[in-house]
């Protein structure tokens, strides 16, 4: 009884409540994915950047429709500010420990594969097993009636071999994340971000542990010349870098404190920092919107601006236009967000509502069961409604696969995420001794 109560308790966190704004940052894209998901299947034009949005009248509703979208249910901003938050965090036991032991640190990294790989695991079993017993078919049942353009089918793995091929991938591929069987195999196809969050780990693992050992203004210095490399050969780790600077200005620097102060233009005279944050926060939005509202075909230039050092020792003009970009504008909206909520007591605080946290702590559970409940119980709900307004059958999914969403996830996480943490840490001991 004392093994089985053990696999139903989280293992204690080695984050404190000072921390739950974090929580509750990670809370708020939640919700953020769980808008952009059911959107994107049920309301495709009121998603900046999908087909059904670019081929959408460009009249005032529509413009304005965007501007909301770019701003609380903006997937790119999703799955980098997730990516970045990620790093923020996992570094943060590290650091609040002074560097702790050759085992702890050991424990992080054994720990972080196992937490992953489970839920991950499971969810893509669900997946295919409903894949079996529906074939999907009412998804391009729908896709057609709709006249959706922005969903895909899910891909059917059919036999044991290619799903354990598909998770395994998952954690080993290192370029063209989404082009993958347990990618597309997912409903949504966003399983890629949890690969790109795994990946980048070994960044932040790699890179902290230099953190006591180095002067503050040097590590300070050397960020952000990693930040600027890692820009330049596009990869993922220019947001994670960001996100360990991040951390360590924070938990080291008193960065907090220090931008309260304002900052220093002459002598006594000192501008509040939030100015600059505005400056930066606006900048990525201004570029998003006129990304979707103004010139769509635009969008993708900026990707140019980089080495393109996998193909060719000239710039990166042959990108996928499929795969998903560490963007400026995402990078722009994000760390004049992120500066933000460091910094300020009064957002930290709004973050740190319960709701938020509660969410927070479970985001990896209701990350994989949302897309799942949507692309199923949603879509049939959708078809079996039969309601003349289209307004109305939406919304009727849309609670339906909130409240379904909501509780599935509690489920998964008391059965599968939780359990996934306890092995994790009784598997380290065990190989430990």
């Amino acid at each position: 009884m004392n093994t089985l109560n053990r696999f139903l308790k989280s293992p204690r966190s080695a984050h404190d409540a000072s921390n739950d704004f974090l929580l509750g940052l990670r809370g708020f894209f939640v919700v953020q994915s769980f808008l952009f998901t059911f959107l994107q299947v049920f309301a495709p034009g009121a998603v900046a950047h999908t087909p059904n949005a670019l081929n959408s009248p460009n009249t005032t509703l529509h413009k304005a429709l965007k501007f909301v979208s770019i701003l609380f249910w903006n997937d790119g901003i999703i799955y980098s500010g997730l990516i970045m938050l990620s790093a923020r965090t996992i570094c943060i036991p590290f650091m609040t420990t002074g560097g702790g032991s050759k085992s702890s640190i050991a424990g992080f990294i054994f720990r972080r594969g196992l937490t992953l790989w489970i839920p991950v695991a499971a969810a893509l079993a669900i997946s295919t097993g409903i894949s079996h017993s529906l074939s999907y078919g009412h998804v391009d049942a729908f896709a057609q009636s709709a006249g959706n353009l922005s969903i895909f089918v899910p891909y059917k793995i059919e036999n044991a071999l290619i799903y354990f091929n598909s998770v395994f991938n998952l954690f080993w591929v290192t370029t063209k994340f989404s082009d993958q069987s347990g990618n597309y195999a997912f409903p949504g196809q966003m399983m890629w971000v949890i690969n790109v969050i795994y990946q980048q780990s070994f960044t932040i693992y790699m890179t902290m542990v230099i953190i006591p050992y180095t002067r503050r203004s040097w590590r300070f210095k050397g960020a952000l010349f990693f930040i600027i490399t890692a820009w330049w050969v596009q990869s993922w780790a220019w947001y994670s870098i960001t996100g360990l600077l991040f951390a360590d200005m924070a938990i080291n620097m008193d960065f907090k404190v220090k931008a309260q102060r304002g900052i220093k233009i002459y002598r006594s005279i000192r501008m509040p920092s939030y100015i600059a944050y505005i400056l930066v926060f606006a900048a990525g939005a201004i570029m998003q919107y006129l990304w979707a509202a103004w010139r769509p075909e635009y969008r993708n230039e900026e990707i140019v601006a980089h080495g393109g050092l996998y193909y060719t020792g000239g710039l990166n003009e042959d990108f996928d236009v499929k795969q998903p970009q560490a963007r400026d504008d995402n990078y722009l909206v994000l760390v004049g967000l992120f500066l933000f909520v460091e910094t300020s007591d009064l957002l930290q605080w709004a973050l740190a509502n319960p709701l938020f946290v509660y969410l927070g702590r479970r985001s990896l559970s209701f990350f994989l069961v949302q897309s799942i409940i949507i692309y199923t119980l949603g879509i049939k709900l959708y078809l079996a409604l039969g309601i003349s307004s289209n307004i109305g059958a939406v919304a009727v999914c849309f609670f339906v696969t909130l409240a379904a969403s909501a509780a599935g996830t509690e489920v998964f996480y008391r059965l599968v995420e939780i359990p996934s943490q306890v092995l994790s840490h009784v598997a380290f001991d065990w190989i430990r001794e």
